[in-house]
């Protein structure tokens, strides 16, 4: 079954100040591109559970919080941080 994913207001402004001072805006756009697709599907599968509610996802160079509200099939994103790729 899939899901809806849905970036927070707060979240989407994050996520396009990221992108603007980002280097590497292809990276950054590429890691949002590869959570969403990631979420629609089996949601609670991916990242580590943080309390009985969020989870936390590295797909670098991204980090997010979402949760995930399985009667609705709803994946909220909540916040998202840059951290620098390893070397």
């Amino acid at each position: 079954m899939r899901y809806t994913v849905v970036w927070q207001p707060a979240a989407e402004d994050r996520l396009a100040e990221i992108w603007a001072a980002a280097k590497e805006r292809k990276a950054v756009a590429l890691a949002a591109n590869a959570i969403d697709k990631a979420l629609r599907f089996r949601p609670g599968t991916f990242g580590e559970s943080r309390d009985a509610l969020t989870r936390i996802l590295v797909e670098e160079p991204l980090v997010i919080v979402y949760d995930v509200s399985e009667g609705d099939r709803r994946v909220r994103i909540l916040d998202v941080r840059y951290v620098a790729p390893r070397q």
